[in-house]
C-alpha cells in the first residue's frame, strides 16, 4: 500500500466496517511509520479488492488489518494476506503475532485458528456496538 491508495482503502473501509472504520488519516499515519509497519493491498484490475498491515515491535506483531471485499471472498486472498503478515512478522524476529477479531465473527476466526492462532484473552464490548473483541495469538519463536 502506497499513499495513492489510501482514499480506496478507505472507500472499501468503511463500506466494510460501518461501525468500526478507521478515520483516513489513520491510514496515512500507519503508512509513515515505515519503521515499524508493513501494508499491502491486492488489487484485480487496477482496483483495489483486499488489504493489511501488520505492526512489528519486536517481540512483537500485530494484525493491525485485514480486509476482502466480498465479491473477492473465498478466493484464497484472505489466507493469502495472513500468511504474508506471519511471514513477515517472522522475518522481522517477532516472538509472537497479536490480532484482535469480533468475537460475532465465525469466518474470520476460523481462519486465524486454521493457521495456528489461539484465542488468549476476550475484551467484553470492545467494538462500538458492543461486540466482544476475541485477542487471538500465535507463537512465531519460541523463548528459550
Amino acid at each position: 500500500m502506497v499513499m495513492a491508495d489510501v482514499a480506496e482503502v478507505w472507500e472499501m473501509e468503511k463500506a466494510l466496517f460501518p461501525i468500526d472504520a478507521w478515520p483516513q488519516d489513520m491510514f496515512v499515519g500507519e503508512l509513515e511509520q515505515t519503521a515499524t509497519r508493513n501494508y499491502w493491498v491486492v488489487q484485480d484490475a487496477g482496483k483495489i479488492v483486499a488489504y493489511c498491515g501488520l505492526m512489528c515491535v519486536l517481540p512483537l506483531a500485530d494484525v493491525q488489518t485485514i480486509a476482502v471485499a466480498p465479491d473477492y471472498e473465498g478466493r484464497g486472498i484472505g489466507t493469502y494476506l495472513l500468511r504474508l503478515m506471519i511471514d513477515t512478522a517472522i522475518e522481522r524476529s517477532a516472538t509472537d503475532l497479536l490480532l484482535e477479531v469480533r468475537a460475532d465473527n465465525p469466518r474470520a476466526r476460523g481462519l486465524y485458528e486454521r493457521h495456528g492462532f489461539d484465542a488468549i484473552h476476550r475484551r467484553p464490548r470492545y467494538y462500538r456496538d458492543g461486540v466482544d473483541a476475541v485477542i487471538m495469538r500465535k507463537v512465531l519463536i519460541l523463548a528459550n
